[in-house]
């Protein structure tokens, strides 16, 4: 073999080697965008940041646990504000008020006024003087 002949085997091989790696590397490519390996990656990392804050949240109980139970009975107090509401009401109001109900109030006496006036009434035959009834 010639020089040129051993030169001309050496590049082959070198652009195999070069075509194996960019195959390989091709296929790497392809498995990190594949959805299912995303998903993955990202469910992983997830987990671990929240494992670590999670970590940090224990940490700062243990350090100051009077702080972190006043936190909590706040948060506990904010969210059943309603229902604690209720109770307190329920608990305060006497016995001798009726509770309320959902029934309209009965209407009042008072006749209703409206727009347009009433006429005048006329007067009855009995109220008439007669003619033969003298006005003095």
């Amino acid at each position: 073999m010639s020089r040129d002949d051993l030169a001309i085997v050496a590049a082959r091989a070198e652009v195999d080697r070069t075509r194996a790696r960019l195959i390989d590397t091709a296929r790497e490519l392809q498995e990190r965008v594949n959805p299912k390996t995303l998903a993955r990656d990202v469910w992983d990392s997830a987990k671990e940041k929240g494992a670590g804050l999670a970590e940090d949240a224990v940490d700062a109980v243990r350090k100051r646990p009077v702080v972190a139970g006043g936190v909590l009975a706040a948060l506990a107090l904010f969210l059943g504000r309603d229902p604690i509401m209720d109770l307190a009401t329920r608990a305060l109001k006497s016995k001798d008020v009726p509770p309320k109900s959902n029934k309209r109030p009965a209407r009042s006496a008072k006749p209703r006024t409206s727009a347009k006036p009433k006429a005048k009434a006329r007067p009855s035959a009995a109220a008439k003087p007669t003619q033969t009834e003298s006005v003095e």
